[in-house]
């Protein structure tokens, strides 16, 4: 999967950025002010922090729109113990983890730990969300049904993503389902989520997809 990123060097850590991805939660531009700021030009001064810093508010992206690679031999990022997908209320599945993109066919094409993905159905850069939801008058509270009842923790392991042709995101691997409060829901390796916005069973797919026309790769 091929995006366009943009670079900023520092002497100590080197910050990538993928436009396409943010959505603009601002973890970055609260959490150093001096180091991300929108209103300057180049927006990222790598070298305005202790890159220990830098890399700990990379990390706090939701979206893995922020990247950074250490030249001062510090610790990359790791992946969290567990894979946890949290709904966000009128918003996208957040997801943080071991995490693989996968294709229809069956391709890795993009491994990350932390990921945003479309499940309004608006999205112009499915599977990711582009913030779209907003205009599109998405509207879900980000709580799982009653029937998702919660489970114990799972396991360890890598988390297959697939977002299926004209269908759901289709999951397979240890993971925890959590609500827009935090709480867990669900855990399990296998489930279908919606990303057409139209299923009564929200976040999972009722097969709304084939009832409305939903069309993406």
């Amino acid at each position: 999967m091929r995006r366009r990123l943009h670079g900023y060097r520092g002497e100590r850590i080197v910050v990538t950025y993928d436009a396409k991805r943010c959505i603009h939660a601002r973890e970055c531009v609260r959490g150093l002010p001096e180091v991300f700021d929108p209103g300057r030009r180049p927006w990222v001064n790598p070298g305005a922090a202790d890159a220990d810093a830098v890399a700990a508010v990379i990390a706090r992206c939701p979206t893995g729109a922020l990247h950074f690679e250490r030249r001062d031999g510090g610790p990359a990022e790791a992946p969290p113990g567990a894979n946890v997908v949290t709904v966000a209320a009128d918003g996208p599945l957040y997801l943080r983890g071991d995490l693989r993109l996968v294709s229809p066919a069956g391709e890795v094409v993009l491994s990350d730990t932390r990921l945003a993905l479309c499940r309004c159905g608006a999205s112009a850069d499915k599977p990711f969300c582009d913030g779209r939801h907003e205009a599109a008058g998405f509207r879900d509270p980000g709580r799982p049904p009653p029937a998702a009842a919660p489970a114990a923790g799972a396991g360890a392991g890598p988390l297959r993503v697939t977002p299926s042709a004209n269908g759901p995101l289709l999951l397979s691997g240890p993971f925890e389902l959590r609500g827009a409060d935090g709480g867990a829901c669900f855990a399990g390796e296998e489930a279908a989520l919606c990303r057409c916005g139209a299923s009564a069973d929200k976040p999972f797919c009722d097969g709304s997809h084939r009832r409305i026309g939903f069309t993406a790769p």
